[in-house]
């Protein structure tokens, strides 16, 4: 199992959590003091949470299931794409499409868009336009690859989540509880660890602490697969981690058929907000800005910036 010492931790920063007047207070029993105004986190209790979720997330790889890399915020997207792909997993990391669990048909269909085009580009199509009409289909193609890129491979519904910042990304939290997909998350000062399966407390906007967490799950990640080679082919190789379904007498063959067409609602994109790279220092009179989610858009936009965070933590 991949693991993390507290002295790694107190070099990435992992401690500093947000201004205590920002604090949450279901996040109290992680915080272990305060300096110059801003909430230390107990890294005791980090180095002890995060072995159970490193342990799960290790378990999930042997099955051959898909954990889905989530972080959206400037600091986030490069380490987390580059993590995912180290790993060989699906990643989000520019802004989280509403319905991209509750609605995966609806996901399921832009991908399947955006391979016809990749296909007509390679196979010489795009040479039969104009050139006006080349370029058109061009910008759809990078538009596709910016939003649902890193969900092509993904093949269905995750099976777990790791999320940096749960704040943030609160759609994502929300649709993965809804569906019953279990979460790792990383849950600062100022976060609701509420709805997290498996909270880690720590920093989620330093640079440093989210590339440490990324790649120790990175690291179960590709244990866990190395476990998977003996997996029988007849096993399933993906699917929900966590199924509720009620039991039913035995189906006859024409139900079998039936019920192996799956109805899922359709609805637009939502999109979620951006906050700063870094930990703003807000004025004193100032109140903490909330995140809240976007009206439903018709097409795939680019994301949104609106959101300050608070910054320039206090180092050691």
């Amino acid at each position: 199992m991949a693991e993390i010492s507290l002295e790694q931790m107190l070099q990435a920063g992992v401690h500093f959590g947000h201004q205590t007047k920002y604090w949450n207070p279901k996040m109290e029993q992680h915080i272990f003091g305060v300096r110059n105004k801003i909430h230390i986190i107990n890294l005791e209790h980090t180095v002890e949470m995060i072995k159970p979720a490193l342990n799960f997330i290790e378990g999930v790889a042997a099955k051959n299931n898909k954990i889905l890399f989530v972080g959206t915020k400037r600091t986030a997207t490069d380490i987390i794409k580059n993590e995912a792909k180290r790993c060989s997993m699906p990643y989000v990391n520019e802004r989280w499409l509403g319905g991209m669990l509750t609605n995966y048909k609806t996901i399921r269909s832009s991908i399947t868009r955006l391979e016809n085009l990749l296909r007509q580009k390679e196979d010489g199509t795009f040479s039969k336009l104009t050139k006006k009409e080349g370029l058109k289909i061009q910008r759809d193609i990078d538009r596709l690859e910016k939003s649902i890129g890193g969900v092509t491979d993904m093949g269905g519904l995750p099976d777990a989540l790791f999320i940096i910042d749960v704040n943030r990304e609160s759609i994502a939290v929300s649709e993965a509880s809804k569906m019953g997909i279990p979460i790792v998350g990383i849950v600062d000062s100022n976060s609701n660890p509420e709805g997290i399966d498996y909270v880690i407390p720590g920093n989620d906007d330093s640079i440093r602490s989210i590339a440490l967490f990324s790649e120790a799950v990175a690291d179960a990640c590709l244990k866990g697969s190395e476990k998977a080679t003996g997996l029988k082919q007849e096993e399933p190789q993906s699917g929900p981690a966590i199924v509720r379904k009620a039991e039913s007498p035995e189906p006859t063959q024409q139900e079998e058929n039936s019920s192996a067409e799956e109805t899922k609602e359709q609805i637009e994109e939502v999109a979620s907000t951006d906050t700063d790279d870094v930990k703003a220092q807000e004025p004193e009179n100032s109140t903490p800005e909330k995140t809240e989610p976007q009206e439903p858009s018709s097409e795939i936009e680019s994301p949104i910036s609106n959101e300050d965070k608070d910054q320039n933590k206090s180092e050691d």
